[in-house]
């Protein structure tokens, strides 16, 4: 491993080893289509990601999923080395194509076969297996039936949570339902920007609400068959700040938290959508898709709540005359290679939000981290200061929420591996472990390898915090 920490100057911001309960998971995250390539092996058949991709422009400089970090043959490697980092938990997702090649019907024992060794790997180094059931690899069987704007295709979800669970529920007994789902159904439903490409408003909304629908059903769907389970989602936060002084830019503020983040934890944890939500979206659907009892479903009892982290937003109301959309406003902050502000602060704002407004459920932060131009030096070293001083300003920003009586239980890394970043292709690397696409060599880059020994401080300042 490289352990170069102790040749570049120290962070600007650190946290402090022991100002973490003794017991807090750290881990790293990643998910199947953006690291495990073999995407026509063992009975696997195409995913919304894998057509998307195939699409001329959809993806920069024509990538895919086909091959990238080649986790499916190099998973031992990648375990041992998650062991060597010292982590306490890898989140890693299924791939629904590999175990229901059509989205129903009967399970593929080759594919699935995959993750029961993946799991025993894991527990053979003592690194605790987190499961995510759903990372936007629809089969795209399912989306030529409609997709998830289709009550069944969270059904069908159902289903597939099911068939998961009873085969590895026995040694996992950390689930997280679906990953994400904004960027599943805005992104990929309206935006058009990621798989399956459809920019149909009404569409993502009723998307939507089938993927909260998706997440209640396999809540229910894995606690049948898995006793120790622990489950909840992962939704993406950000705090959105009106610009200071723009007339109408709290209204504007407003409306995008009520689509980014109201729109799902309302109905996740308080039973419904938003009422101010409601009526801003009144002239885009009638809301249809909704049916009795979906209220009771979406709002199934969970374990914990995944945040997913990345920057904050500011708003303002568009210039353009007579529109109703929000403008984005550029802060001044510094930016990762996504363009994406740095905002430590907004971590902790958003996880004290949650808290607060939502109640005392535990909290893990199951995404952070930071793409960056990373440079491989003469000797190998991958010296990624600005990823390291962003995780660390985070891993401080994760105290702060702490010391202020947030139960967080737990941080994840994005990602173990540099990997096929969607719409970005390979151009974004997020890892703390550089992969080499074309020899698919692994290296530890200095982010990694700072992680690795704040976690190893962590263990051994013994009690921590109680």
């Amino acid at each position: 491993m490289n352990t170069a920490g102790d040749r570049v100057p120290p962070p600007a911001v650190s946290p402090d080893a022991a100002g973490f309960p003794a017991d807090f998971v750290w881990g790293a995250s990643t998910a199947s289509y953006q690291v495990e390539g073999a995407v026509s092996e063992d009975g696997r058949l195409p995913s919304i990601w894998d057509t998307f991709s195939a699409e001329p422009g959809r993806v920069v400089a024509g990538d895919t999923g086909a091959i990238a970090a080649d986790h499916y043959h190099r998973w031992q490697d990648d375990v041992a080395l998650a062991g060597e980092l010292g982590l306490r938990a890898y989140r890693f997702s299924v791939a629904w194509p590999r175990i229901q090649p059509t989205g129903s019907g009967a399970v593929n024992a080759s594919g699935l076969a995959f993750y029961d060794r993946l799991v025993d790997e894991l527990l053979a180094h003592d690194v605790v297996p987190w499961v995510t059931l759903y990372h936007w690899d629809l089969p795209q069987t399912l989306e030529d039936a409609g997709g998830w704007p289709e009550r069944d295709t969270a059904l069908r979800f159902a289903d597939f949570s099911g068939h998961v669970a009873a085969a590895l529920g026995d040694r996992v007994h950390h689930w997280v339902t679906v990953n994400e789902p904004w960027c599943s159904a805005f992104l990929g439903y309206a935006a058009g920007i990621h798989a399956p490409g459809r920019s149909e408003p009404a569409a993502a909304l009723a998307a939507a609400h089938h993927l909260l629908l998706g997440h209640g059903l396999a809540v229910d769907a894995v606690r049948a068959v898995a006793g120790q389970a622990r489950i909840g989602p992962a939704v993406n936060l950000y705090p959105v700040r009106p610009e200071p002084g723009h007339p109408g830019a709290a209204d504007a503020a407003r409306r995008i938290d009520g689509l980014q983040n109201r729109w799902f934890l309302d109905p996740l944890l308080r039973g419904g959508y938003p009422d101010d939500v409601r009526a801003d979206l009144a002239s885009v659907t009638d809301f249809a898709f909704e049916k009795d009892g979906d209220a009771a479903i979406h709002s199934r009892a969970v374990d914990f709540l995944g945040v997913n982290y990345y920057s904050s937003l500011m708003v303002r109301p568009s210039e353009f005359p007579g529109s109703n959309t929000v403008a984005f406003v550029g802060t001044g902050r510094p930016r990762t290679a996504m363009g994406w502000d740095i905002d430590e602060d907004g971590l902790t704002e958003t996880l004290r939000r949650v808290h607060d407004e939502y109640g005392p459920l535990p909290l893990y932060v199951t995404e952070n981290g930071s793409a960056f131009d990373d440079v491989v030096a003469s000797d190998g070293r991958i010296v990624d200061v600005g990823r390291r001083d962003y995780l660390a300003a985070h891993l401080h920003a994760c105290q702060l929420a702490i010391e202020a009586g947030v139960p967080l239980a737990g941080y994840f890394v994005w990602s173990l591996l540099d990997n096929f970043e969607w719409a970005e292709g390979y151009r974004r690397r997020f890892g703390v472990v550089h992969v080499d696409y074309q020899t698919q060599e692994r290296r530890v880059k200095e982010s990694g390898a700072w992680y690795s020994a704040f976690i190893d401080r962590h263990r051994r300042a013994g009690a921590g915090r109680p």
